[in-house]
């Protein structure tokens, strides 16, 4: 059975009990992984090994962007793949039947299973034996996706490389990976849900919002500041250029949600009857 890592704060209790009860419901072995904080982010926030992205960085991004290095550190030691998610993942009522459709398909490195209002740049042809996409570029996303042990290699990589990021972009930026997007959509964040006229177990923000983007760059040298600068240009043009190369087999489309949601009611016990911890 896939294992299933959830990414969690302590203080979280009510977004853990919720995600428990999905657990139990969609009957899944998971564990729980803590996620990392801007108190006990390590290198701490303002060592310059966090300076390499292209602008400044939240703590908070810092922080999720270290979570999900230490899910890719467990999905190695794992040797397989696994289902990762952050404690705002409302999941789809298709998800076992998915999930046993595709866990054993070949030449995959990394499966996102979230829609968030945002075009993604994905194949024209589905996958011939799974409901999927190849997933050229991504926008927005880190919440619920699998990830087989040479993606989680890959993606750890960029992430060293890049000095952190925020954890999607990191994700969406390891091009050398076979990406696929799950198409119908199989997850949406809680913050989504009325968008997409899902039931929302429990009111939500996002933990990365709680603080603002950095908009004074003041305390940076005028070469940091050129820094950020050259690489977001870079960035871009390399996502165009990808895209352009890719433009016969792909097309930028929105990527629906699936029909039916199970519409759990959230549970404050994070060991929730039924569920399978590891």
């Amino acid at each position: 059975m896939l294992r299933t890592i959830i990414i969690n704060m302590a203080t979280a209790t009510d977004r853990m009990g919720f995600m428990a009860a999905q657990m139990a419901h969609f009957n899944l072995s998971w564990e729980r992984l803590e996620a990392v904080t801007p108190a006990t982010l390590t290198p701490p926030a303002d060592d310059p090994v966090w300076r390499r992205w292209q602008r400044p960085l939240r703590q908070t991004e810092m922080a999720l962007c270290a979570s999900h290095m230490r899910v890719w550190e467990q999905v190695l030691k794992h040797d397989a793949p696994c289902l990762i998610l952050e404690d705002d993942a409302v999941l789809a009522a298709d998800l076992p039947d998915f999930l046993a459709r595709v866990t054993g398909l070949p030449n995959i490195d990394h499966l996102s299973l979230e829609t968030r209002g945002r075009r993604k740049f994905v194949s024209i042809h589905m996958h011939p034996a799974a409901p999927v996409r190849r997933l050229w570029q991504d926008r927005t996303g880190a919440a619920a996706y699998i990830a087989w042990p040479r993606g989680a290699r890959q993606m750890l990589a960029r992430a060293h490389a890049a000095g952190g990021g925020p954890a999607d972009a990191v994700i969406s930026g390891t091009w050398g990976m076979k990406s696929f997007q799950a198409d119908p959509a199989l997850s949406v964040q809680l913050d989504m849900c009325d968008r997409y006229g899902i039931p929302q177990a429990i009111p939500v923000r996002s933990l990365v919002d709680v603080e603002d983007k950095p908009t004074d760059w003041s305390g940076y040298s005028a070469a940091a500041r050129r820094g950020f600068r050259r690489r977001r240009v870079w960035a871009q043009i390399s996502m165009g250029v990808r895209q352009a190369v890719r433009m016969p087999k792909g097309r930028r489309m929105h990527i629906r949600p699936a029909f039916d949601w199970p519409g759990l009611s959230v549970t404050a016990d994070t060991g929730a009857p039924g569920s399978k911890r590891d």
